[in-house]
């Protein structure tokens, strides 16, 4: 009879090694990202000379930061129409980028500056200036606190009065840094981001980093309508209807949507195109 070398030490170790393999499985099933398309429920009309970077939904109304030096804007605009109600124009030598609103003003960055601009929500009287440094991208306000992209994977966190950096979080999608995170738009205790040069959108959670969703928002213009076109960028959420308004720069419409559908794992590349 042949003996058995199997020795008791061995087994304890392949059990290791199977509780190692497993404790990853569910960790791979915990940061699963879900991939979600968008559901239209009206198509609405954008001025196509719009260079948008920002875009707030308050009262009933839509608040847009356009870009490009020279002709950077902040405007008000009717939903319904797309009629831009009231626009003020910032001093030609700045880049308008993302835009936010907490209480009664609205905060419009700048992208090379290092500097952005304080206005009234009601008149758009310029009411302050606010410092920071670096590039400034995207802009939202959760309530507490306001979040900054600047074009890299890293959101910061700033103090609601005096603009000062209060912490920062690197975004990741599946474990690897997502970069080009451009507008966004704060919903609940996520962040919605575009993510420059893809029709993609991606749902972030603010306290790990961590990309919980990527929304496929391809598709929404037709082949006319992309002539002249340039990238996917603004993002609002009206809270009374539960609907998101999307467009993007030199788009000629902007689409009332829901964020819809969905599987366990996001498949396109967003690397740096």
């Amino acid at each position: 009879m042949t003996r058995s070398t199997f020795k008791p030490a061995r087994l304890v170790g392949l059990l290791r090694c199977l509780a190692t393999l497993a404790s990853l499985y569910i960790g791979v099933a915990v940061v699963a990202v879900e991939t979600l398309t968008v559901e239209v429920h009206r198509k609405l009309p954008h001025d196509p000379e719009a260079y948008t970077q920002g875009l707030v939904w308050w009262q009933g109304r839509l608040y847009e930061s356009t870009g490009r030096r020279g002709r950077s804007q902040l405007r008000k605009i009717d939903p319904g129409t797309g009629i831009v109600e009231h626009r003020v124009s910032i001093p030609l030598m700045f880049f308008g980028e993302g835009l936010a609103r907490v209480d009664q003003r609205l905060v419009m960055l700048t992208w090379q500056a290092e500097q952005a601009f304080v206005f009234a929500v009601d008149g758009f009287a310029r009411v302050g200036k606010l410092d920071y440094r670096g590039e400034g991208w995207g802009l939202c306000h959760d309530g507490t606190r306001f979040v900054m992209s600047d074009g890299s994977d890293r959101l910061s966190f700033r103090d609601s009065e005096s603009f000062a950096l209060v912490g920062t979080v690197s975004v990741t999608l599946e474990g690897r840094p997502l970069t080009n995170l451009n507008e966004l738009e704060c919903v609940d205790d996520k962040i919605y981001a575009n993510v420059f040069q893809h029709d993609v959108i991606v749902r972030v959670d603010p306290a790990t980093g961590r990309v919980g969703a990527r929304i496929d928002a391809s598709g929404l213009l037709d082949d006319g309508e992309s002539r002249g076109a340039d990238v996917l960028n603004g993002i609002a959420y009206a809270p009374e209807l539960d609907r998101f308004y999307v467009t993007g720069k030199l788009w000629p419409a902007m689409f009332e949507v829901t964020f819809v559908g969905g599987s366990d794992q996001a498949t396109a590349d967003l690397s740096t195109p």
